[in-house]
């Protein structure tokens, strides 16, 4: 499961972006991922681990958001 930091999130928008600590591309987070996960909601610079997954239109997203240690 790789783990990253919140780069931004928009609760307004409704989505917003997590830096894999791994490198490579951030990965996009929905609203519906964080209350699927039941978090109260992600903050700046909070770590976070994920899954990616691809979606019917082909863009991969952070799923299964936990928080992480």
């Amino acid at each position: 499961m790789p783990t990253g930091t919140v780069k931004f999130f928009n609760y307004d928008k409704g989505y917003g972006f997590i830096s894999n600590d791994g490198g490579g591309a951030d990965a996009f987070v929905h609203i519906s991922a964080v209350e699927t996960a039941g978090l109260p909601g992600l903050n700046k610079d909070e770590r976070i681990s994920y899954e990616l997954e691809t979606g019917s239109n082909g863009k991969i997203s952070a799923i299964n958001l936990q928080a992480a240690a």
